[in-house]
């Protein structure tokens, strides 16, 4: 099964629209995955056109009447994608019992793998994905034994120097992640 992961769309308040390349990777997917930072209702219904089935989460502009979760999962062939937008570590928050905001690229990284963990109890990583954006930076990382993408800008919304998506290949429980710009 072939996903589409992106994220960060920002659109119109930075950019204009998604590269018509990565549109049809999108609609080329049998599933997508956004993890946020739609801006308006009117985006996220233009994503929910380009695809089969889509997972989408809440990301720190997009505003209340947008619908969106703030965590969310998909099972597919095995693997379970966690996502969240990654601007706070809902664990850290209820563990330290502080606001969890997301600082640095270390924490960012145990948001998303911490938020993974949370939601499937999985804390060995086995089978687990994290998904976030918030940077516009490319990550596909293990972190703490979880694996953690990061699709960058789907639109290349600054402080993204370029568009970037990922196509994901999940086959029986393995994975093969590939990076695109447009």
């Amino acid at each position: 099964m072939t996903l589409a992961i992106i994220s960060d769309s920002h659109i119109p308040e930075r950019e204009s629209s998604i590269p018509e390349p990565f549109r049809e990777r999108i609609a080329a997917a049998d599933y997508t995955i956004h993890a946020g930072d739609f801006e308006t209702p009117e985006v996220l219904a233009d994503v929910e056109e380009l695809t089969a089935d889509l997972t989408a989460v809440h990301g720190n502009v997009d505003p209340a009447e947008i619908g969106l979760l703030s965590v969310a999962e998909v099972a597919v062939d095995g693997v379970t994608f966690v996502v969240t937008h990654g601007t706070l570590n809902p664990v850290s928050a209820a563990v330290y019992n502080d606001y969890g905001f997301v600082m640095s690229a270390e924490g960012w990284a145990s948001a998303i793998a911490d938020t993974a963990r949370a939601r499937t109890r999985a804390w060995d990583g086995e089978g687990i994905v994290g998904v976030g954006g918030h940077t516009h930076q490319v990550e596909d990382t293990v972190h703490e034994d979880v694996r953690v993408l990061n699709p960058g800008s789907v639109t290349g919304a600054d402080p993204a120097e370029e568009a970037t998506m990922l196509t994901v290949e999940v086959d029986d429980g393995e994975i093969d992640v590939t990076q695109h710009q447009a």
